[in-house]
């Protein structure tokens, strides 16, 4: 916000010459935002510097004098000194003047205010910058200070509303970006992230300090020792002060720490090292994603500051013989039912993307030692069946339906209390139809509006085995149901209306967990336990379909993809491009960990439309997308029923898809079920099928990919839009897309 956006105040009185106040009148001056500035500093040097160099109009030697008719007061003092400030300035106060402070400690400032200025004052607003420097004073002032960085309000109940807006413009003015929350918990998070690590490093610098061999220590200490004990070098009179306003959280803090770091000790001391591998891997992952924890969100939550595009040109084939990542299905599983395993679990292949990432994390916050993941190798080493424990906050599983629909299952049977949330993709889908068959198994389960996420599980439930009829093909709902069934009393079975993936059950067996299978119906005992295994993760199928289809459809591909999982109850996509005229080879069959694995060789063929059969939808479900774009390369028409489920996905796919492609020059509608496409391909394999255009993704990664594929057979640049998602389930796609024969750029922005 600037002046030109509307936002000018008249006159401000800045209380402290120092960085913090100095600056952030210098950026709203330099913005064209203000238009006279009063000082007061107990240093008459600065107040004379300040006017000097054009930060302020005026000054005074007094409070009263320098807060009169100002209608903002910026106090940028000492803790300590607030309540005196107070004091002083009160008989200066107009009744339209609203005041703000910059303080790292917010409950001591509000204690103040009410005793000075009185409980129903309401035109203070606490603040606290978070940004800084290693110079101070007036010469250090600096108008971009604050750019992109956090400002924290912690108005209470009685603030002014008027006021809220006024400081808030005020720091959007100059670019900052503002957060609120309340004052305890302001209090609480600052203790953690900024006292407690400068208290420790003034001690541990104490510490070797007093030590007789001290000049050896500093003279060997390296670049680690002094990047953390650079913080010791700020003012120990600000620190001092900092420490005793927020004594209660400070110590509380402290406590923690202490009882935490004597925990690590005596894990040291008794060669516990799968403790102490614990606690450094947790620390490893959490320093890697150390600004999304310092924004409270989550390890694996995406990036998205900038906007991802991808530039599609048109033309070309592809080649090669190349492995797609692996199959986010088994990766998700196989970090559950390691954990909840009986011994040390070895997974390769691993997918690492935000999906996957997102189940594991979600353990790693409930007690369990994960290492890795390293070049898609995970080392778990599981707790039993009992052993997780609660996490500290609300689980994040980012955009992954399958981590929230199955950890539902598994959370109803713990002893503790669970909230799990999602980004604005996921907190959009339905999560009744899990919640529904938990709560005939006797669990306490609540929800959003809707059925929507968030969703709680709460603990100390017995629950019960039963039967359940799913009222859709949903392999996530049957898996959820069969979890909770590891820990409900008697048998817990499961009968769907039609085949769905079953990896949950075959990884059950390869744990060692009794599975029966008769038809359509699933059936466990609870009282088992899990021993673990080691898994070989295949390569994802949904994956490799995009290049199956691209393949299809531009003339003279030829590719292999290597070591892909062909589980029957996932190979619609390659029954229904068969059906439709590819030319798809099945290669080296075997079976890895109970799954079984292929190469898959396809080379491009010309395409017919079909009526697809609707006992290959629920297993071709998530390929769908990429099945659009062939069958608009397709001669005739392509009929798609029986598909509903797709229009509860990261998106509504059909829609989405049926949207781009008419945005591309291609005859499709939607029903309620599926869509209807009118294939381009009469004209043969040489003729484009798709204009140029925008694609509008709606973040989802499945709808991104497929119109990738599409610029194989377009006469112009596709530009499609927010591909950020593309990460949660192909890490490395445009890579290898580019590899293989397309011509793909990103942009940001």
């Amino acid at each position: 916000m600037s002046a030109e956006a509307g936002f000018y105040i008249p006159r401000i009185a800045v209380i402290g010459l120092g960085l913090i106040g100095c600056s952030w009148v210098k950026g709203l001056r330099a913005r064209g935002c203000l238009q006279h500035v009063t000082g007061y500093d107990r240093n008459l040097d600065s107040m004379q510097e300040a006017l000097r160099v054009g930060l302020i109009d005026d000054f005074s030697t007094e409070l009263t004098s320098a807060v009169k008719d100002a209608d903002l007061v910026i106090i940028s003092v000492p803790i300590l000194a607030v309540r005196q400030v107070l004091e002083d300035l009160k008989p200066g106060l107009s009744s339209h003047t609203v005041l703000t402070d910059v303080g790292s400690v917010k409950g001591s400032v509000l204690r103040d205010v009410q005793a000075v200025l009185g409980k129903d004052f309401t035109k203070f607003v606490l603040g606290h910058p978070i940004a800084g420097s290693e110079r101070s004073g007036v010469q250090a002032a600096d108008e971009n200070l604050y750019v992109r960085h956090k400002v924290i309000l912690t108005p209470t109940a009685g603030t002014d509303p008027q006021a809220l807006a006024l400081v808030k413009d005020a720091w959007q003015a100059v670019d900052a970006d503002i957060e609120e929350m309340s004052v305890s918990h302001h209090d609480e998070v600052l203790a953690a992230t900024s006292h407690l690590p400068h208290l420790l490093a003034y001690s541990l610098v104490d510490t070797l300090a007093n030590r007789h061999e001290n000049k050896e220590i500093f003279n060997y200490a390296a670049g680690g020792f002094r990047d953390f004990t650079r913080i010791a070098a700020s003012s120990p009179v600000m620190w001092r002060d900092i420490f005793s306003a927020n004594k209660e959280q400070v110590l509380k803090t402290l406590d923690l720490f202490s009882h935490d770091l004597a925990f690590l000790r005596s894990a040291i001391e008794q060669e516990d090292t799968t403790t102490v591998m614990g606690v450094l891997t947790r620390a490893k992952v959490a320093r890697d994603h150390f600004s999304k924890i310092l924004a409270r969100r989550a390890y694996v939550d995406p990036m998205k500051t900038a906007s991802v595009n991808y530039l599609a040109a048109p033309g070309g084939a592809l080649s090669g013989s190349f492995r797609v990542p692996g199959d986010k299905s088994i990766s998700h599983r196989s970090i559950m039912l390691g954990s909840l395993a009986n011994g040390t679990t070895e997974v390769s292949g691993f997918l690492e993307g935000e999906d996957s990432l997102a189940t594991l994390q979600a353990f790693r916050d409930m007690g369990v030692v994960i290492e890795g993941p390293h070049r898609g190798r995970v080392t778990i080493h599981g707790v039993g069946l009992h052993g997780l424990q609660a996490p500290p906050n609300t689980l994040y599983v980012g955009n992954s339906g399958t981590s929230m629909r199955l950890l539902a299952g598994l959370m109803a049977g713990q002893s503790f209390d669970v909230e799990m949330s999602g980004d604005e993709s996921l907190s959009k889908r339905p999560m009744g139809r899990v919640a529904d068959p938990l709560r005939l198994m006797g669990a306490k389960v609540d929800t959003a509006e809707g059925g929507r996420p968030p969703i709680k599980v709460y603990g100390a439930n017995q629950l019960k085995g039963i039967h359940y009829d799913l009222p859709m093909a949903s392999a996530q709902v049957k898996s959820c149901v069969l979890l909770a069934g590891l820990y409900a009393q008697g048998e817990t079975s499961v009968t769907e209306p039609a085949p769905t993936r079953d990896h949950t059950e075959r990884m059950l067996k390869g744990f060692g967990y009794k599975v029966e299978v008769d038809g359509s119906t699933v059936r466990i005992q609870s009282g088992g336990e899990l021993t673990a295994t080691s898994i070989d993760v295949p390569s994802d199928i949904s994956s490799a379909a995009f290049y199956m289809v691209g393949a299809s459809i531009a003339e003279g591909s030829d590719i292999t993809l290597e070591h892909v999982g062909i589980n029957p109850t996932r190979i619609g996509v390659i029954n229904i491009l068969k059906a439709m005229g590819g030319n798809i080879e099945i290669l080296n069959e075997r079976e890895v960990g109970g799954e079984p694995v292929a190469d898959i060789r396809v080379r491009s063929a010309q395409l017919k439309g079909i009526h697809i059969p609707e006992d290959q939808v629920p297993l071709a479900i998530d390929e769908f997308p990429a099945l659009f774009i062939a069958a608009a390369c397709a001669e005739g028409e392509t009929v798609l029923t029986g598909a509903e489920e797709l229009r509860v996905k990261e998106s509504d796919r059909i829609q989405a898809m049926v949207d781009g492609l008419v945005t591309l020059g291609v005859d499709a509608r939607g029903t309620d079920d599926g869509a209807r496409i009118q294939g381009k391909g009469s004209q043969g394999m040489n003729t484009a099928v798709f204009g140029e255009g925008d694609i509008v993704t709606h973040h989802d990664h499945r709808i991104a990919m497929s119109f990738a594929m599409a610029s194989l057979r377009g006469c112009g640049t596709i530009r499609i839009l927010d591909c950020a998602n593309v990460a949660t389930s192909f890490p490395g796609f445009i890579e290898l897309a580019n590899n293989a024969g397309l011509n793909i750029r990103v942009s940001e922005g």
